[in-house]
């Protein structure tokens, strides 16, 4: 069974699914948050709204994790931090939610520690608030 979040709140939800399960039609707008394309991927497969690579996290961040658990509270504190100074790229999948449902997709094999899930947990602390 696909694993997705979704968090409701003004504006569509805001869901989180792997990229490389199949294109679901309640979707909406799919937006890869992930710097690199994910291997085995094609544009055609992915159907993609929008890959919005300057939103993930940074390349040292990204290297620091190493999708190490252990490591996970530190990598949410530091990403909401990096997202914090990049407003326009959260300001894109918040206009992209008043439209309607937001699936953001990663490539990670970790469905739990991603960056997706850190995301969806900031853009829903901004529609709340």
């Amino acid at each position: 069974m696909p694993h997705a979040h979704s968090s409701h709140s003004a504006g569509g939800p805001v869901r989180i699914r792997r990229v490389y399960e199949d294109p679901l039609p309640d979707d909406g707008a799919r937006v890869l948050v992930d710097r690199l394309w994910p291997r085995g991927v094609s544009k055609e497969r992915a159907h993609l709204t929008l890959w919005l690579k300057d939103i993930a996290p940074s390349t040292a961040l990204r290297q620091w994790f190493g999708h190490a658990p252990a490591r996970w509270d530190d990598f949410q504190r530091r990403y909401r931090a990096e997202l914090a100074q990049n407003p326009d790229c959260v300001r894109q999948i918040l206009d992209l939610a008043q439209k309607g449902p937001v699936t953001l997709l990663y490539g990670a094999r970790d469905t739990e520690h991603n960056e997706a899930v850190v995301l969806a947990s900031y853009l829903s602390s901004l529609q709340e608030s």
